[in-house]
């Protein structure tokens, strides 16, 4: 422990700096005019693998952005690790909510400001750096693989295709995962589930163009009136999902179960007043983490249509769009419930307009296992560095290709994260704080110690 804390002690500095580098390119991978910039991130996290003592680093390429592999094998009879992340980061919209430019990184607070900081660039870089450190101190106890993509914000659409591709050269025994978060700073806690996703936009159309709502108001359809009742009808006066047999294949926990998750420590008057809420609001019966974790929602993310600019313009859109993500249990699945959702949303438009529905991306959910070798040994190593064992709990947010790694290369995964709710990831002013990036790179080599000790 004393190797590990004197040499972050020593470096802690240059690590934030190459951090802050890392999170000065704007590598937004949903936004085609950022391409080069993503590009460029790639070959900026090859560069660092490489620096920090991996071998035979790469950057293979898929149908869209490459994936940077590296390795560091040192006997193949110990256990390998394969590390995933992503370079990839969410847009920063909307920008004029930001204090600082969401590509130029402060620290403020003991926090790092930036887009990316916590998802994921600043915990993905921590695995880097606590390989460097392992390389350094020669301590590194078993093998290690990278495998760090740029499609992660965009749902991983290339991803299960190289994982086909790159079996052979993917072999481990156990993925290690740092996409997550803890539920305090002095609370650490391992996610053992997750949520799954559908996400699909919608598209109403009434008139074949706009129209003068002076002329033709009150006499054709206006679309964007028709979208907001199509989709308020989507959840009932107990805000459940009405459409038929979204709930039919959910995973119901039992009361003892429940029970369990209520032991999690959380403060619902600082929960409500972090948000600046006069109160909650979600579907009766469920306790507020349990209406984030374990239950199934429909959410829209974006509405538009119409005249949006300055000053008025009287028009009848021709158009209403909206995207609308629903967050999955188990057993539902992510393309099941998305013909559920098409079906039912084109059976509740009137015949005065015609519906569009488009998926873009899913992923299923996912439960971990508490009993497994890798599971106990990061449940170790976190006791170790924060001084208090981590509580196991679900978590709300989806990291889809864990499924698929599940089913593409038969390994389960450790979801050890070391972000705060409060890092507003997907949002403006995303931060993430130094204390995490520096206990994040103290913690991941303890991991490895104790996950080759127990494998023996």
């Amino acid at each position: 422990m004393t190797v590990i804390t004197d040499y972050i002690s020593t470096n802690k500095d240059r690590f934030i700096d190459e951090l802050l580098e890392l999170l000065r390119i704007p590598s937004v991978s949903a936004d085609p005019k950022f391409k080069g910039d993503v590009l460029k991130m790639a070959d900026a996290m090859k560069a660092k693998l490489a620096a920090a003592g991996a071998d035979n680093v790469q950057l293979i390429q898929t149908d869209g952005y490459p994936v940077v592999f590296g390795e560091k094998i040192i006997d193949k009879k110990l256990p390998t690790v394969l590390v995933y992340g992503h370079y990839d980061v969410q847009p920063p919209d909307p920008l004029e909510l930001w204090t600082s430019p969401p590509f130029e990184p402060v620290i403020k607070d003991g926090k790092i400001y930036a887009r990316g900081a916590c998802d994921d660039k600043g915990q993905v870089y921590m695995h880097v750096k606590a390989f460097e450190l392992m390389m350094k101190t020669n301590s590194l106890p078993c093998n290690i693989k990278f495998m760090i993509e740029g499609e992660e914000e965009v749902g991983s659409a290339n991803l299960a295709a190289f994982l086909e591709k790159n079996k052979d050269k993917l072999t481990a025994d156990i993925i290690l995962i740092s996409d997550t978060g803890i539920i305090a700073n002095d609370i650490p806690s391992i996610t053992v589930g997750l949520r799954g996703l559908s996400y699909v936009e919608v598209e109403v159309t009434g008139p074949n163009r706009d129209l003068h709502s002076g002329l033709y108001g009150g006499a054709v359809a206006n679309p964007i009136n028709i979208l907001c009742e199509m989709i308020a009808s989507l959840h009932d006066k107990d805000n459940k999902v009405t459409i038929p047999g979204f709930y039919d294949e959910v995973d119901e926990l039992s009361k003892e179960e429940r029970a369990e998750m209520a032991k999690a420590p959380f403060d619902l008057k600082e929960y409500k007043n972090h948000l600046d809420l006069s109160d909650i609001h979600g579907e009766s019966g469920y306790v507020t983490n349990e209406r984030n974790s374990i239950r199934p929602t429909l959410d829209v993310n974006g509405i538009w249509g119409g005249y949006t600019g300055e000053g008025a313009k009287t028009v009848i859109a021709s158009k209403a769009f909206a995207k609308i993500s629903m967050r999955l249990v188990p057993h539902q699945g992510s393309k099941k419930i998305a013909e559920l959702f098409s079906a039912h949303f084109k059976k509740i438009a009137p015949p005065s307009v015609k519906v569009k529905v488009m998926f873009h991306h899913g992923g299923e959910p996912v439960v971990t296992p508490t009993d497994s070798i890798a599971y106990k040994a990061a449940s170790k190593a976190m006791e170790a560095s924060f001084g208090k064992k981590p509580v196991p709990v679900r978590s709300g947010g989806s990291v889809p290709i864990v499924a698929t790694f599940k089913d593409v290369l038969g390994l389960d995964s450790v979801l050890m994260g070391f972000g705060l709710d409060s890092d507003a990831i997907h949002s403006p002013n995303e931060h993430y704080g130094v204390f995490n990036y520096l206990k994040g790179i103290e913690t991941i080599p303890m991991f490895y110690k104790y996950y080759t000790e127990m494998s023996k």
